[in-house]
Formats: structure tokens, C-alpha cells, sequence
């Protein structure tokens, strides 16, 4: 399989329909073979029930429930366990991640010899305190880490597969 998609839910109903139709369109035009992972990290809203609805419509797409809230950090775990793909790639449910960035992360890991990619909102559309506070935590981090990283906190990073299982 070229490609696992691990998507953290919580509390997303509204735009899942949209993100796995997007990511499907993104894999057929490009021929990839690939698998969904929705993960529901304990949503109160109707998300399970949305995942399972479309896990029947499409089978490339798989759903897994934690009993609770545990955070993303735990979710990724999860989701990297269950991952297949050579190329695993993490984005956020909320339609700020563009799948149209899947094939250009699956060429930097593929082709170019890398093992992770970060992406870079470059335009978010948060509320300006979460603006403000990233871009701070973003400039901490990269004089702390010495890391030249844009964006810490971007959900849509490329790994290569045995990178994830050795985490």
C-alpha cells in the first residue's frame, strides 16, 4: 500500500464527509493505493456515527474509537500502529489541511530521500489569540530546538513508514 491517511477526530461531524471525499479524489487522480484511519478520540457530537456511515460507503476507509479523550499525542500512536502504508501522513479533520498536498509530501519521502515533512499553514483561520500564540510557541521552539521549522504545530506531516513504527 503507498499511503495511510491518519486523521485525528474530535468533535468533526460536519466535515468528514467533505475531508474523505477530498482525500479520494486526491488518491484516484494520482493512482495511489491507500487506506483512511479515522480516529474518534471521544467526540460528544455525532463523529463515530459519521465515521462508521462512511467506513461502509468507502472500504479504503477505517474507523477506530478511544473510550475517551486521550489527546493527539495518543491518537497518532494509535494510528501509526494500525498504519500500513509506506508513506504515512497526518492531517486535521478541519479542512485547514489541503489533501491536494498528498502527492507532493509522498514525492519528498519517496523520491527525494526524506523521512519526515512538515507542512506550513501558511493562512490559518483561527481566532487571533491562537494566531498570536502559535506564532510565539513557533519562534520559542525554533531558537530552543535550533530546529529551522516554520510551523510545530501543522497536522499535515509525511513520514516514512518505518519511522512511525519506531516511534
Amino acid at each position: 500500500m503507498d499511503i495511510s491517511i491518519i486523521v485525528p477526530i474530535f468533535n468533526e461531524e460536519e466535515s468528514l464527509g467533505e475531508l474523505c471525499n477530498w482525500i479520494n479524489e486526491v488518491m484516484k487522480e494520482n493512482n495511489f493505493t491507500y487506506e483512511i484511519i479515522l480516529l474518534d478520540d471521544g467526540s460528544s457530537d455525532s463523529s463515530w456515527d459519521r465515521i462508521r456511515q462512511i467506513s461502509q460507503e468507502n472500504t479504503a476507509v477505517q474507523g477506530i474509537k478511544l473510550r475517551r479523550n486521550y489527546g493527539k499525542t495518543a491518537v497518532l500512536q494509535t494510528g501509526f500502529e494500525a498504519a500500513q502504508g509506506d508513506v504515512v501522513i497526518t492531517m486535521d479533520a478541519d479542512l485547514q489541511d489541503s489533501p491536494d498536498e498528498i502527492p507532493y509530501l509522498y514525492k519528498m519521502i519517496k523520491e527525494q530521500g526524506y523521512d519526515l515533512v512538515s507542512g506550513w499553514k501558511k493562512k490559518r483561520y483561527d481566532p487571533m489569540i491562537k494566531k498570536i500564540s502559535s506564532k510565539l510557541f513557533n519562534l520559542v521552539t525554533r531558537r530552543m530546538s535550533k530546529i529551522p521549522l516554520h510551523d510545530f504545530n501543522c497536522g499535515l506531516k509525511a513520514y516514512r513508514s518505518n519511522v512511525v513504527k519506531s516511534i
